[in-house]
């Protein structure tokens, strides 16, 4: 347990900052699920514009302490290939 003030205050600081970033991080996990699906279900336009969401939320995030620059690149990567390989399907 803290004892000297300064140690208390991290504490507290610390609980508020893990329920923002948890928030954050279930936001990124919806919206890859609500990609995935549309991605499974074959709608190319709706996998584009979800892909266009998830990018959103990812370059917002990644600016913070949620998640790092590099894991919302490969997250983005990722997802973007098999957007384009659907859409190349598609056509």
């Amino acid at each position: 347990m803290a004892h000297s003030l300064s140690a208390k205050k991290r504490v507290r600081q610390n609980a508020k900052r893990r329920v923002i970033n948890r928030a954050r991080k279930s936001i990124v996990k919806t919206q890859i699920k609500h990609l995935e699906t549309a991605l499974d279900a074959g709608d190319a336009p709706k996998a584009k514009d979800q892909l266009k969401t998830l990018t959103r939320k990812l370059d917002q995030f990644s600016t913070t302490s949620t998640m790092h620059k590099n894991a919302a690149a490969r997250i983005k990567s990722r997802m973007t290939q098999r957007v384009n390989a659907l859409a190349a399907k598609a056509d």
